[in-house]
């Protein structure tokens, strides 16, 4: 008797978290969100708002995992001692995945929970940035720009005196961010762009030429910060954007005349295939290659890969 009186106050306290609708269930979370204002948001902040977009994912995932694992337990708990009928042994089995489904929702619902509090953490973080004078917001974003320069020469100075130091040369660059251009098309194409196109990383970066890990012909190692943006060499549109086999999170941009330009080891991707961009627009945010914060660049023309660095004056 107590079993089954177990099962129904279980029940009835699933089906009305089942019955709660998107809005309920996410409300505290969306009550804290800020109205972002297109343009006005720094790195930091495009940054964060990605975080944002990310947990947003993750808790509408979260969500429906949640719906179905109790739907599933509402229709096993209301059997109640049904299975008893077919014996013991059938029970046993019922009341263990009963116990499994029960101690899942538990995990769904603790996991909601976390998620709802790192979203409101995070878009206070961003109404905070918002909410920052300019010259207070650029006078932050330089002083985070120096300490991640200070960090990166620091890193570069390590790896002089590691015992796996390669023979490879590597440059030191400091890019600019590629400059926005409208999507009419620039005089001359992509290949009247050759040694003057612009770094797809602003800031510092060291640059190393590799072998194309999809053909011949060089490659650039662009190593910079993890999760600063990777943006557009040139207008184009999107042929590629998703994982692929040892290159990670790649995206392919078709500029046109047969020329294409590929970055991989993105930590995130931020476009859709088929979406025209702009020159300087971002694509995706630097992951790893190697275990290091990197990204794999290279200019193709048809399925040959060409002489990546010759395209930059280098």
């Amino acid at each position: 008797m107590k079993a089954v009186r177990w099962l129904l106050a279980t029940t009835l306290l699933v089906s009305g978290a089942m019955a709660a609708t998107p809005g309920e269930w996410l409300g505290a979370a969306n009550r804290h969100e800020p109205r972002l204002r297109g343009g006005e948001l720094s790195e930091e902040g495009e940054r964060l708002r990605d975080q944002l977009e990310e947990l947003k994912r993750q808790d509408r995932e979260n969500h429906a995992l949640t719906i179905a694992r109790g739907r599933a337990y509402v229709r096993l708990a209301r059997a109640g001692l049904m299975p008893l009928s077919e014996g013991f042994g059938a029970l046993e089995a019922h009341a263990s995945r009963l116990e499994r489904l029960r101690r899942a929702l538990a995990r769904d619902l603790t996991r909601s929970r976390e998620l709802t509090a790192q979203r409101v953490d995070v878009s206070k973080a961003i109404q905070k940035l918002a909410d920052m004078k300019p010259a207070e917001r650029d006078a932050r974003a330089r002083a985070q720009t120096a300490v991640a320069a200070a960090e990166e020469r620091d890193q570069a100075f390590a790896r002089a005196f590691q015992s796996d130091w390669s023979p490879e040369p590597r440059t030191a660059v400091y890019g600019a961010a590629p400059a926005s251009s409208p999507s009419t098309p620039e005089r001359g194409g992509f290949a009247g762009r050759r040694g003057r196109l612009p770094f797809p990383l602003a800031g510092r970066a060291e640059i190393q030429k590799v072998p194309s890990p999809t053909g011949e012909g060089k490659a650039l190692l662009l190593m910079g910060t993890l999760g600063a943006a990777v943006r557009a060499v040139f207008q184009g549109r999107v042929a590629f954007a998703a994982d692929y086999p040892e290159l990670g999170n790649t995206v392919i941009l078709d500029h046109g005349d047969q020329f294409y330009s590929v970055s991989a080891h993105l930590e995130r991707i931020t476009v859709v295939v088929g979406e025209d961009v702009d020159a300087g627009q971002r694509i995706g945010t630097l992951g790893s290659v190697d275990q290091k914060p990197g990204v794999l660049f290279e200019i193709r023309a048809g399925h040959s890969t060409l002489n990546t660095a010759e395209w930059f004056g280098i």
